[in-house]
């Protein structure tokens, strides 16, 4: 009987970390380019292609993303575009919103979990594809709307194990009036405090592959440096829709996976999710 990795992963049919380290790219220069995306990337290549079991799978994600979050946060933050005591107070009422999230999870199904994540990826798809009116003014965002605005985004981080930069860089730019290259730096540090306060929550009931999380932690971050220093030249709308056709696949590639393990369906194999990568 062969013996299963912490994380869910068998040895005898675990995906090599050479392939860890190469789709994971994708997940920092996600972040570096667009302040987000870097869970929507993140739960599918450690469920679908790299076996991981899914509430490991979420717990992992939130510490990939936080930590690569901070890596990609240095180059806008040396340019200056980060409204700082925004995101400070926006990731301050996250942070409680992530944590509490993280817990509940414990309590909620996992393919549940999944299916909602699905959900948001195919409303984010659409809200990239109808594209984003830019602001022209810099900015900070009022109290109130950030405070609400950020315990929202935060309990939907820690509840499905999304940094949230797909819901967090569209509440900057259109409630809080921010530039959309500002509302995409300072969601930087709201996606890496929300998503460490999400991992602590999710710890009580989830183990982590350190190697296999070290590896992609390390590749992502190598890819934020990458995104950050390409991001600029780019043009965001082009960037945005491009990605939201992609987000949109993956969407309805996780709806449908969901469709196949839902209540009454034939149960997966534990190694189904690794051959579907």
């Amino acid at each position: 009987m062969e013996r299963a990795e912490p994380s869910g992963l068998p040895r005898s049919l675990g995906r090599p970390l050479i392939l860890a380290a190469v789709l994971s790219l994708a997940i920092g220069i996600s972040l570096g380019m667009l302040g987000g995306g870097g869970s929507i990337l993140t739960v599918p290549i450690l469920v679908y292609a790299l076996g991981v079991e899914e509430r490991a799978a979420l717990a992992s994600s939130l510490l990939v993303v936080g930590t690569t979050s901070l890596v990609a946060l240095v180059r806008p933050a040396r340019a200056g575009i980060v409204a700082w005591r925004t995101g400070l107070t926006f990731a301050g009422a996250g942070m409680l919103g992530s944590f509490a999230g993280g817990k509940v999870s414990a309590f909620v199904d996992e393919r549940i979990l999944l299916s909602v994540f699905a959900a948001l990826m195919l409303g984010t798809a659409i809200a990239m594809l109808r594209g984003r009116r830019e602001q022209t003014e810099a900015r900070e965002m009022r109290l109130v709307p950030a405070l609400l605005t950020g315990l929202s985004a935060g309990a939907l981080t820690g509840l499905v194990g999304a940094g949230g930069g797909f819901v967090i860089v569209p509440a900057l730019a259109l409630v809080g009036g921010l530039p959309m290259r500002t509302a995409i730096g300072t969601s930087l540090l709201v996606i890496a405090l929300q998503s460490f306060a999400g991992f602590l929550g999710h710890l009580s009931h989830a183990t982590v592959d350190a190697a296999l999380i070290g590896t992609v932690t390390a590749s992502a971050s190598v890819g934020a440096v990458l995104g950050g220093a390409f991001g600029d030249r780019v043009p965001q709308e082009q960037l945005r829709r491009g990605f939201g056709v992609f987000v949109l696949v993956m969407g309805l590639y996780m709806g449908w996976r969901q469709l196949g393990t839902a209540p009454g369906a034939a149960p997966e194999s534990p190694s189904a999710p690794a051959a579907a990568g």
